[in-house]
């Protein structure tokens, strides 16, 4: 190989290693308000029948019965402010909708499918001859980066998914019920 593409290539693989590490030493957005988890694993029989999103807040919520049991962080779409109109937009749905899969082979980890797009959605995105999207779902990390833990907290970084980690993600995975409700917020 001539000595001009090595250096090039020596560079290039500088820069990504570089830049993978201030994005995993960086410090945690200060543009909005990280909730503090509890750290107390749910009961292995818990049954969470609701989840409330706050994406202001980034925080999701876990109920039963009209009964607060842990609130999560999160991160969001890349795109957080407002809801999702189209594919492709980075953006987090906001709306009432239902948890109706799971993937336990997911390329996160773990995930739970939320029922976007409802009717509205596909009508609206219809009308602008475009398509809404879809697949959108709480995951962990992706397949092999679980190490980040609650470091991805620091920017929303997905493609309008909710992410936890993935030991978040195997309690709600364990403990969510089929068609419970999640409500996103703005």
């Amino acid at each position: 190989m001539k000595r001009g593409l090595k250096i090039g290539l020596a560079a290039v693989l500088l820069l990504a290693v570089a830049a993978s590490v201030f994005w995993y030493v960086a410090p945690i957005r200060t543009t909005t308000t990280i909730a503090t988890p509890t750290e107390t694993p749910l009961p292995e029989d818990t049954v969470i029948d609701r989840l409330v999103v706050h994406k202001s807040k980034r925080t999701m919520s876990a109920y039963s019965q009209g009964r607060l049991l842990k609130t999560y962080p999160i991160s969001l779409g890349k795109q957080p402010v407002g809801h999702k109109h189209f594919e492709g937009d980075g953006k987090t749905p906001e709306g009432k909708y239902r948890i109706n899969e799971r993937n336990p082979n997911s390329g996160y980890h773990k995930n739970l499918g939320v029922s976007y797009p409802n009717e509205a959605d596909k009508a609206y995105a219809a009308a602008q001859g475009k398509s809404p999207g879809g697949l959108i779902k709480i995951h962990g990390m992706k397949n092999g980066w679980g190490f980040i833990g609650k470091k991805h907290l620091q920017k929303d970084w997905t493609n309008g998914c909710i992410a936890v980690t993935d030991e978040e993600v195997d309690e709600l995975y364990r403990s969510v019920k089929h068609n419970a409700e999640i409500e996103i917020l703005p």
